[in-house]
């Protein structure tokens, strides 16, 4: 195992997170609160704790995927523990546990929350979580590969360990390049989003944070209930775009070249806002009788399945009083997600596309036992080896979901809570049904539960593997042995 390039790579990640800690520092400035002094301490403990470990630049750069994924889901710890220490220290969040939570849900863009009242934190808080969602997003390695030359042929390992979807391909021959492209759209979206929100007469900090949490799909709200006292107009921008942060990236860069109809041809999109216009007219029908009109339930029906298909999290309304119908679907729609390659959580539309896909080809099988069908997205054969990783996603996730609903059933909560608890925490949607609806919170479950919700948090963002690897012994066996071998030399 490459341990130097590792440490290099943490080490650069300690320091942007240390660069980008002044931002709310700056936002305390400008509405004079004194929270910002933690940011400012926070930041630089990561900036010099970051420059010590980047003193030596490694030699050897080339990483496999197994060090890409260590190297990833190590990422995401250090920056949610060091994220959360400015909301823990200024008492903020008393609680450590309550600050990891919070900042977990931040960063994966989960948008679960443990706060009653967030209208009661500071500007610099409020900014801060927010900001998490626009930086867990993209993610922060893709950024780190963007700005900062790392030489080698094998770090598409480290953009396959963190990018949501089945397979993440390059767009351009460097990945260097493909990282900034994907940013740069991800950059233009968020502030076309901002400008639409500013016309509709949103206060601009309002403006900036709804859409860092629309970009990122994490749904942090600065008011305690949500989106639910916003303008019909203002819903309508954010539904819009939220949907369009759940559209596969690669769409964007086709459209952006002027390869309209390769884009508009994507079977994965093309499913994804099948699924999401037959959502809402189901919903549409079934709360038809409890709304002030077409037009409310139409605005509703549209910002709740945006919501919870593209795993943002924002709510309109309380679709825990929906009907059983309604909510149904939603549960539903928190389990297949957005496209692949988005900034979207869940098991993925492409996934879900190639597993209806190898039904229907067993089934064949059954009927013709000597034909060969090949499964084919966009008219390309899927590789074998693509569908066999897929296979073994899903059955990893259906027994780690499995094993986190019993974990937190040990509570005696009821089984809705605990059942949806999990959906929303491992699909990093946020609100749940019953006791963690979208007007309540997860303050009331123990340590314990709430360490297994931020396991699922993490788990959910990276695509299972790359944080499990870490509960691997070959992951460490490498690392124990190199120090076994210097022990016995040094005596």
């Amino acid at each position: 195992m490459n341990h130097s390039i590792i440490q290099f790579i943490l080490g650069n990640v300690l320091k942007i997170e240390g660069l980008l800690l002044f931002l709310p520092a700056i936002v305390s400035g400008i509405y004079r609160e004194h929270e910002g002094l933690y940011y400012v301490a926070v930041s630089l403990v990561c900036l010099l704790l970051g420059l010590f470990m980047t003193r030596k630049k490694p030699t050897n750069q080339v990483f496999y995927l197994k060090e890409g994924c260590i190297t990833t889901a190590l990422s995401w710890i250090l920056l949610s523990f060091f994220g959360c220490l400015p909301l823990y220290l200024s008492k903020e969040i008393p609680s450590l546990t309550d600050a990891l939570f919070e900042t977990i849900s931040g960063f994966t863009t989960t948008g679960a929350t443990i706060l009653g009242d967030v209208e009661s934190l500071s500007h610099c808080a409020l900014f801060w979580r927010s900001f998490t969602h626009w930086i867990g997003g993209m993610g922060v390695l893709v950024f780190l590969l963007a700005v900062i030359p790392l030489s080698g042929g094998s770090h598409i390992n480290l953009m396959r360990a963190e990018s949501p979807g089945p397979s993440v391909g390059k767009l351009v021959p460097k990945i260097r390049y493909t990282a900034r492209i994907l940013y740069i759209i991800y950059f233009a979206m968020t502030v076309l989003e901002a400008i639409l929100l500013l016309i509709g007469k949103m206060p601009l900090f309002d403006a900036i944070t709804t859409s860092f949490g629309t970009a990122g799909t994490g749904g942090f709200g600065i008011r305690n209930d949500s989106f639910m006292s916003y303008s019909p107009y203002l819903q309508w921008v954010v539904t819009i775009f939220m949907i369009l942060f759940g559209v596969n990236f690669n769409a964007y860069y086709l459209l952006l070249y002027g390869q309209f109809k390769k884009a508009l041809l994507m079977e994965e999109v093309r499913a994804y806002f099948l699924i999401i216009l037959g959502s809402i007219a189901i919903i549409f029908f079934n709360i038809l009788h409890t709304c002030a009109g077409v037009f409310d339930a139409l605005t509703q029906s549209a910002f709740q399945v945006g919501s919870i298909i593209t795993t943002t999290g924002f709510s309109s309304v309380d679709f825990n009083l929906w009907p059983q119908a309604s909510k149904a679907i939603l549960v539903l729609l928190m389990f297949i997600g957005a496209c692949a390659g988005s900034t979207g959580g869940g098991i993925k539309v492409s996934r879900l596309i190639v597993l209806v896909k190898t039904i229907f080809k067993e089934l064949n099988s059954y009927i013709h036992p000597k034909s060969i069908k090949k499964i084919k997205i966009d008219g390309k054969p899927v590789e074998h080896e693509i569908v066999r990783s897929i296979n073994v996603y899903f059955i990893t996730f259906m027994i780690v979901f499995s094993a986190s609903v019993f974990a937190v059933s040990l509570e005696g909560k009821d089984l809705i809570t605990d059942f949806t608890a999990v959906a929303a925490t491992i699909n990093n949607i946020g609100p749940g049904l019953e006791m963690v609806g979208p007007v309540e919170n997860f303050a009331h479950f123990s340590i314990f539960s709430k360490f297994v919700l931020m396991f699922d948090m993490l788990a959910g963002r990276l695509e299972l593997f790359p944080l499990l690897i870490l509960f691997h012994p070959g992951a460490w066996k490498d690392l124990c042995s190199r120090k076994t071998i210097q022990k016995t030399r040094s005596t």
